[in-house]
């Protein structure tokens, strides 16, 4: 059963980085669709805290699927990630250099394959650096260890089963996108894709949960912003990255069960048969 805190921050990562059992992963990922700063893999390079391996979650996904960065299977997972160097017996510290963007989303992929030993470090790498952690830019030599996957299904929702959960007066539906695109007003980021959301989900932006420089907000500023944190919960996005973000949050505020629609809304809107609502 996992509890306690979901992350970590800079002064424990610091205090405990040379326990033999840490190991560190880099999930760096930009989504900006005109024009990216660089890849998550160039920024890793550029500087990264020393041992880190990156985690591509374009790399460590269904390459087969039309949809972006869907989780892969658990034979395709525990390989990727044996050669990161992460394995049974390990606790792991997820960061990114991108506000928590794709950090939440490595977090949400390695529980989902069974491993509950893992954090998000606060603030990410800036807070890293802050606290007089150390960079370096070179790859890290590399011990691969075996990981034993063991899935957990009930934390992965599909359309399928979204779809009977519309309307559903137990089961909160959370939308992680811009408060823009959730009620039609702005365009999707992917040409010819319909904005507005799943009726029903109430919308709840990723960025509103984290601060300016890249910190969750407390438990207690959590709690003002979800109406039942620990009612059972999926959450959505556009496609499935911001959306581990609340999952993230709900767990730090006990909810540990949290669902991620992996698809979400470029699966979801990209079949016009399933509804979708403009309404407030």
């Amino acid at each position: 059963m996992e509890s306690g805190d979901p992350l970590v921050n800079a002064d424990w990562l610091i205090k405990n980085f040379d326990a033999p059992d840490v190991r560190v992963l880099d999930a760096t990922y930009f989504a900006d669709f005109t024009n990216p700063p660089e890849t998550g893999h160039q920024a890793w390079a550029r500087g990264h805290i020393p041992g880190a391996t990156h985690f591509d979650i374009d790399d460590i996904a269904d390459t087969s699927s039309p949809l972006p960065h869907m989780l892969p299977d658990s034979v395709k997972f525990s390989a990727r990630v044996r050669k990161l160097g992460v394995g049974d017996g390990n606790r792991i510290v997820v960061y990114d250099q991108n506000r928590f963007f794709a950090s939440a989303r490595a977090w949400w992929m390695l529980r989902v394959m069974g491993h509950t030993d893992v954090h998000v470090l606060d603030g990410g790498l800036n807070a890293w650096v802050e606290a007089g952690g150390a960079l370096e830019d070179l790859p890290p030599m590399v011990s691969e260890r075996h990981f034993t996957p063991r899935v957990r299904a009930d934390l992965v929702m599909d359309a399928a089963g979204l779809e009977k959960l519309v309307g559903s007066a137990r089961t909160t539906i959370v939308d992680s996108r811009p408060d823009g695109r959730f009620f039609g007003r702005d365009p999707e980021p992917r040409v010819g894709l319909a904005s507005g959301h799943i009726p029903g989900s109430v919308n709840l932006p990723g960025s509103a949960l984290v601060t300016q420089d890249g910190h969750m907000l407390t438990a207690n500023k959590l709690s003002s912003l979800f109406k039942n944190p620990k009612a059972p919960t999926v959450t959505t996005c556009g496609s499935g990255v911001t959306a581990a973000i609340a999952a993230l949050a709900l767990a730090r505020l006990g909810n540990w069960d949290v669902a991620v629609y992996d698809g979400s809304w470029t699966e979801w809107a990209s079949d016009p048969a399933r509804p979708i609502a403009t309404d407030a």
